[in-house]
């Protein structure tokens, strides 16, 4: 992304969100604020550029162009994005079970958690903490539609790949270092270095108490080999390229429990596809399923 702009893929992400929450049946994750806070004009630049990125694609491949609405379809439905937030809302609600007291959602985007959940946020302090450019835009449209922010909501900016979260998040004076916390970290790890993903990691062990929780995603290392990589995966890491926003690193699920437990995190679980695919898209007949190379990783803080 560029460095004054919002991230692209942040819409993307809140549109596909829409799009499943006002057109599928049954719904894995109902988010019906998310249509609302993509602003008019960037709904359709949205839909302009992924109509004509798919109608080249089909030039390519020599396949017949489908109408817009077809074609537009076929790109917003990326089932992990309504997944992996399922995932999160699920663990987080047995968290808050549990005591967790304080939610912080790294690369929060144009997440809408703290206004579609009030039953959670009247037991958490939330924090939502992203890139500057992306959080001033959502600010100014949440100020747009009128929405006023609950009082527990915090916004915090930082750019992962110049900063440490240990030092952004302190400077909040809402947050708690010795309460018991649960970390979101999605669609976001595919676009910085091992170096800075770790990085972050050994800062959510540094500044959260044990028994505190981290929930991510990540690819794994199949998804950045050509003779292994799907499709799919290897057509949306070309459309990611050309829009400036490429995805760079994947993992290896083998090692990554090892990886972990030297940051101080022990590794709870770790979904693969197949896994994916069996919890939250078995029996559907919309044409939904997991995405190869997508993994779900709940870690918890030790000591």
């Amino acid at each position: 992304m560029k460095e004054k702009d919002p991230s692209f893929t942040a819409m993307i992400t809140a549109y596909t969100r829409a799009y499943h929450s006002m057109n599928d049946t049954p719904k894995i994750l109902d988010d019906f604020l998310a249509y609302s806070l993509i602003p008019e004009e960037k709904r359709a630049h949205i839909e302009n550029i992924l109509v004509k990125a798919k109608q080249i694609d089909d030039l390519k491949h020599n396949r017949q162009q489908s109408d817009q609405k077809t074609t537009l379809v076929s790109l917003i439905r990326s089932p992990n994005i309504l997944s992996r937030a399922k995932y999160t809302e699920d663990t987080l609600e047995k968290a808050v079970s549990q005591g967790v007291k304080q939610y912080v959602i790294l690369g929060a985007g144009l997440d809408t958690f703290a206004f579609r959940r009030p039953e959670l946020m009247e037991q958490l302090e939330v924090f939502e903490v992203d890139h500057p450019a992306t959080q001033e835009f959502k600010l100014h449209r949440i100020a747009e539609l009128g929405w006023e922010p609950p009082a527990k909501l915090n916004f915090i900016p930082i750019d992962f790949t110049k900063e440490d979260l240990e030092s952004v998040l302190t400077r909040s004076s809402s947050y708690d270092r010795r309460a018991k916390s649960f970390f979101s970290w999605l669609g976001v790890t595919m676009y910085l270095t091992p170096y800075e993903v770790f990085s972050t990691l050994r800062s959510i062990t540094n500044v959260a108490p044990m028994g505190s929780t981290v929930v991510f995603d990540y690819l794994d290392n199949d998804a950045f080999n050509q003779e292994n990589s799907s499709t799919e995966m290897q057509r949306k890491q070309e459309f990611l390229r050309k829009i400036g926003e490429p995805m760079i690193t994947g993992f290896n699920p083998l090692t990554l429990a090892d990886n972990l437990i030297s940051l101080k995190l022990h590794l709870c679980e770790d979904l693969n596809s197949a896994a994916i695919e069996k919890r939250y898209f078995q029996g559907r007949t919309d044409g939904y399923h997991a995405s190869k190379h997508g993994h779900f990783a709940c870690a918890t803080v030790i000591k």
